[in-house]
């Protein structure tokens, strides 16, 4: 696929300067910025979910120490 980007100045100079100290084509460079963006936003999205489970697991510890402490009462 050929994908045509248009890029301002700054960013220019920015992929011109990486090409050249990675030796790699300027195209190359742009695979591999979208690969490690792709990549770090999936990463980012698991964080989350991770941390919205082991904040689910805390609740849900909580309701069960509370409700069993209820039972444990006598009730």
């Amino acid at each position: 696929m050929v994908a045509t980007v248009r890029l301002n100045e700054d960013l220019e100079n920015i992929l011109n300067a990486t090409s050249k100290i990675l030796h790699k084509k300027k195209s190359e460079v742009i695979r591999d910025a979208i690969a490690f963006y792709a990549k770090s936003i999936e990463q980012s999205k698991k964080s989350k979910i991770a941390n919205a489970v082991a904040k689910t697991k805390d609740i849900d510890k909580k309701e069960f120490l509370d409700f069993d402490g209820a039972m444990n009462d006598g009730m």
